[in-house]
């Protein structure tokens, strides 16, 4: 065989070689990106799983703030239901809302504020929060660094080729966090 041969052997055994490299390595930033979507949903059904004792809880104390439980139960029931990371972000923050109002409404009863099993899911919840807040920057880093891979040349040509598609940023709308809840007497 003649130099050139080998050369353009050589060649090619290397391409192959580095499309394999992207190609396990997109795979394993596509799994660790999912990984961290799936440790979002566990968080948010966690929390989703307090929220009814919270508002027994409450209601116990606050029989008046119908619309209050209301809001809750109708946000938890969005967030049930959320398949996308853009749906999760809106029912999140539709959520954290009506957790703020009913927190706002506790505030009003100093006697529920005592209570240790009040006490003991609201602390609970909030570890919950802390731990959805730790999943979502790890998610949105995955998803930073697997869209960084699927976009940048020359890996783009591979992704492209086997379908790599971008994923979507976990964003809760801001407005809903910004939003001051409103109680009503």
């Amino acid at each position: 065989m003649s130099l050139l041969l080998w050369v353009i052997l050589g060649v090619i055994v290397l391409i192959v070689l580095w499309v394999i490299w992207v190609f396990n390595s997109l795979i394993a930033l596509k799994n660790q990106t999912q990984e961290a979507w799936a440790d979002i949903e566990v968080q948010l059904k966690r929390r989703s799983n307090l929220i009814p004792n919270l508002i027994e809880i409450v209601k116990g104390y606050a029989k008046h703030e119908k619309e209050v439980f209301e809001n809750v139960t109708k946000a938890r029931a969005q967030m049930l239901k959320a398949k996308t990371p853009q749906e999760a972000a809106k029912a999140e923050g539709e959520l954290t809302g009506a957790l703020k109002t009913l927190f706002a409404v506790a505030e009003n009863y100093p006697q529920l504020r005592a209570s240790e099993n009040f006490q003991k899911l609201q602390d609970e919840l909030t570890d919950t929060e802390d731990k959805i807040q730790a999943a979502r920057r790890f998610y949105n880093a995955s998803v930073r660094d697997f869209n960084i891979r699927i976009q940048s040349f020359p890996e783009r040509l591979i992704a492209g080729m086997l379908g790599f598609k971008p994923f979507e940023y976990f964003e809760v709308e801001t407005e809903a966090e910004r939003k001051v809840p409103k109680i009503k007497f």
